[in-house]
């Protein structure tokens, strides 16, 4: 099969500017409400993209668990490889590919750590089992074996048996706030709709990108 023949037309009611919000946090929330209602498979998977001291991107999917007009929030290992790289530049991409709607988010900003109240609060909220998984991995560090993994998940919920798992000190969220965000819009012939925010002050400023 020649990969080069796999295509198809976006077939999609096309985006203008006078249908656009002028504030792209507003915009996006009309367009993930209306991936939840198509029940696209993980509305909330995003890709997030670093980039550490050695100038090297790095690629992987998270998940959003939060946002607002002061960013977009997800939670990972403090020690693991894209918060040492997040340490190093705090800078960061985010992307929302709604294939199903023939629509993809792209979102750039600063980085910053969300605050240890906030951390907390998403903590006890996830299920004892993600909770316990939490203190047991040190991601992206090397392990022998998934045995050794299961070991430490048993140690684990002997340790906190009695009562509430706390929140580690190694865990927390990252909010990206953004400066740079464009939504796309798949349309026929490759012709797609690009409208871009560009942060302004405390406002945005909004242009049509070419296809």
């Amino acid at each position: 099969m020649d990969i080069g023949d796999m295509r198809r037309d976006f077939e999609s009611e096309g985006l203008d500017r006078e249908g656009l919000e002028d504030d792209p946090v507003r915009q996006f929330q009309h367009w993930f409400e209306d991936a939840r209602r198509a029940e696209l498979l993980e509305p909330n998977a995003m890709s997030l993209a670093t980039t550490g001291r050695d100038g090297m991107p790095n690629l992987r999917t998270v998940l959003l668990k939060y946002f607002d007009p002061n960013g977009f929030v997800f939670y990972t290992n403090y020690s693991s490889r894209k918060a040492h790289e997040l340490e190093e530049n705090p800078q960061a991409a985010l992307l929302f590919p709604w294939i199903g709607l023939n629509r993809q988010v792209r979102i750039q900003g600063r980085v910053e750590k969300v605050s240890k109240a906030e951390s907390l609060r998403y903590f006890a909220s996830r299920p004892r089992g993600s909770q316990i998984g939490a203190w047991v991995s040190e991601q992206s560090k090397a392990i022998t074996s998934r045995g050794l993994l299961e070991q430490k998940v048993a140690e684990m919920k002997r340790k906190f048996s009695a009562g509430d798992v706390p929140l580690p000190s190694f865990w927390g969220g990252y909010r990206v706030r953004p400066e740079r965000v464009e939504f796309w819009q798949g349309r026929p012939s490759r012709l797609h709709d690009r409208f871009e925010y560009v942060r302004d002050g405390d406002g945005w400023t909004i242009q049509r990108l070419q296809p």
